[in-house]
């Protein structure tokens, strides 16, 4: 017959097992086949991108962004590159006073290459601005296609969520 003690011997081994086969998983989840020198472009241009829209630099942004963009927002819906850089143009209008930023959350980018395109970008990123007298902080998940054509980097898509 077998004892509580054998019953609760074999559920403490099965809860180990299911430990480290999560643990397996989930390292092998992070570490995939990484192409380092793509993951360090999108990098490069995720910040190209992010110090233009800190320093309200409208010119690098339209640069940025290709002329098809595509920017779809859990709660604002479906816009277009014109109507994005109308949007930076009263955001940057907006935030002479309030300093909002954006900074990618530090590990959160993931780069997955895209045959024959460019690439997805995946993260999180953090906005902070002052609003009465208070730093206000969001946190938001994205996710950026890029187009690599005629030797350049352009954002095509965008999903913004989780606001």
């Amino acid at each position: 017959m077998k004892t509580p003690i054998y019953h609760f011997l074999i559920a403490v081994a099965f809860l180990v097992s299911c430990m480290f086969s999560s643990q397996n998983v989930h390292a092998q989840a992070t570490q995939k086949h990484v192409d380092q020198k793509l993951y360090n472009t999108i990098l490069h241009m995720d910040s190209v991108c992010f110090d233009a829209y800190n320093n309200r630099d409208l010119e690098t942004l339209k640069k940025v962004f290709s002329k098809d963009l595509e920017f779809y927002h859990d709660l604002g819906g479906l816009t277009n590159y014109e109507q994005n850089i109308q949007a930076f143009e009263r955001t940057f209008a907006q935030n002479k006073v309030s300093g909002m930023k954006r900074e990618l959350v530090k590990g959160s980018l993931e780069v997955y290459p895209i045959k024959d395109y460019g690439a997805i970008e995946v993260g999180v990123h953090r906005f902070t601005h002052m609003e009465d007298g208070k730093q206000v902080v969001g946190l938001m998940k994205f996710l950026h296609v890029w187009q690599y054509k005629n030797n350049e980097w352009k954002i095509t898509r965008i999903v913004s969520y989780d606001h």
